[in-house]
């Protein structure tokens, strides 16, 4: 066993073997006499004793836990492209017909795009420092929040046409648009943050993947990008603003 010794003259730090215990001698930095301890003199630095049950060496039986980094996952990566691009391919191919504007496409696109994207941000934008939701689990939250987002279309719908009852036809002041859309992400915001169980910011930004995902059908379908915002077309025909995504 080896004795650290510290030199009284020069301090520096060294180790002999046990057979030098109790002898004087040289140090050999600065030559001063020094004194080797005992044995029974030396100081035995013990690890600490492992918490919870051991084996017969003293080692633990527990395992620790690690987490498993799900920032990037290719499935979800090519199931979110997949979805995506083949709803924006529906939408171009519905532009201009007469089902684009309805309730039963666009009010069922809302619905069905809503657990997808809120599945597929949650894991971009979740704590990377926290165990994730998987599974079951996962898809059952992503499911309630990404219904929630998709009425949330229906309440700005309801907003709008508390604010101005012509709005479909009549259109907006862009004041009555920003009152109903705050209220819709506010809302969308509210049920991913506490739905996913992500910071505020970052449910924002889940709640804001799926508007932008659903304006822009909107707009691949030649529709106004929200309810309410009358534009002039090429065609110089101003096409209705209907309510939520469904309209």
């Amino acid at each position: 066993m080896a004795i650290n010794v510290t030199c009284p003259s020069c301090m520096k730090r060294f180790t002999v073997g046990d057979q030098f215990a109790g002898k004087e001698g040289p140090c050999p930095n600065c030559k001063g006499k020094i004194t080797i301890p005992k044995l029974e003199e030396a100081v035995v630095i013990h690890a600490p004793k492992p918490e919870g049950p051991t084996d017969a060496k003293g080692r633990s039986v527990l395992k620790t836990t690690r987490f498993k980094d799900a920032k990037f996952n290719p499935v979800v990566a090519a199931v979110s492209a997949v979805g995506v691009l083949g709803s924006m391919l529906v939408a171009f191919l519905l532009r201009g017909s007469a089902v684009a504007n309805g309730y039963p496409v666009l009010g069922g696109g809302a619905i069905l795009l809503g657990p997808l994207l809120a599945w597929a941000g949650y894991n971009f934008l979740r704590d990377a420092e926290l165990e994730p939701f998987r599974g079951q689990t996962l898809w059952l939250r992503a499911g309630i929040v990404g219904a929630v987002f998709a009425v949330c279309w229906f309440v700005y719908s309801l907003i709008a046409s508390q604010l101005n009852p012509d709005y479909a036809t009549k259109g907006m002041e862009i004041y009555q648009v920003m009152i109903a859309a705050g209220v819709a992400v506010g809302i969308a915001t509210f049920a991913a943050t506490i739905g996913l169980e992500i910071e505020p910011l970052m449910g924002f930004f889940s709640a804001a993947l799926y508007f932008a995902a659903t304006v822009t059908l909107r707009l691949l379908m030649a529709l106004p990008a929200l309810p309410g915002m009358i534009f002039q077309a090429v065609s110089g025909e101003i096409p209705s603003g209907g309510g939520g995504f469904g309209q």
